[in-house]
């Protein structure tokens, strides 16, 4: 996935404005470039986990659907661990061809943000796999 440093600040400004809870949204664009980043109200309020509205969810998915973009992303934030999927994240990954891209506080001053491809019909082993993401150059 390739993102523009705007769009890579957005992600980080949602999760820092998301403090204590996890943030979490969708990103859309094209053939692999994120052109737009929408965010969604994480329903748990909670430093831990996070859930979007149903309804929600599916507003953003027409909104990008709209724009003539593709669903490439579902991020959240992770407030004090490393941007690595937790098994609750591989448990509730419900779109197996989506990134799932994480946003890591850990170090408020050096925020990480990595991208995985989640099956969660797989063994725990297989479950995980890291897909490189590429901060474009401004």
């Amino acid at each position: 996935m390739r993102l523009p440093p705007e769009l890579a600040d957005e992600l980080i400004s949602h999760a820092v404005a998301d403090l204590p809870n996890e943030c979490c949204g969708m990103i859309g664009g094209r053939h692999g470039v994120a052109t737009s980043v929408h965010r969604a109200t994480n329903t748990e309020a909670s430093p831990f986990m996070y859930v979007m509205d149903p309804r929600q969810q599916m507003q953003l998915m027409d909104a990008i659907d709209d724009a003539g973009e593709d669903l490439l992303a579902i991020y959240h934030s992770h407030t004090r661990s490393a941007a690595y999927p937790s098994r609750t994240d591989v448990e509730l990954a419900f779109f197996g061809q989506t990134l799932y891209l994480i946003v890591s506080l850990a170090d408020r001053d050096a925020p990480e943000i990595r991208a995985f491809r989640l099956r969660r019909d797989q063994p725990a082993e297989s479950a995980v796999t890291e897909e490189p993401v590429e901060i474009l150059e401004p």
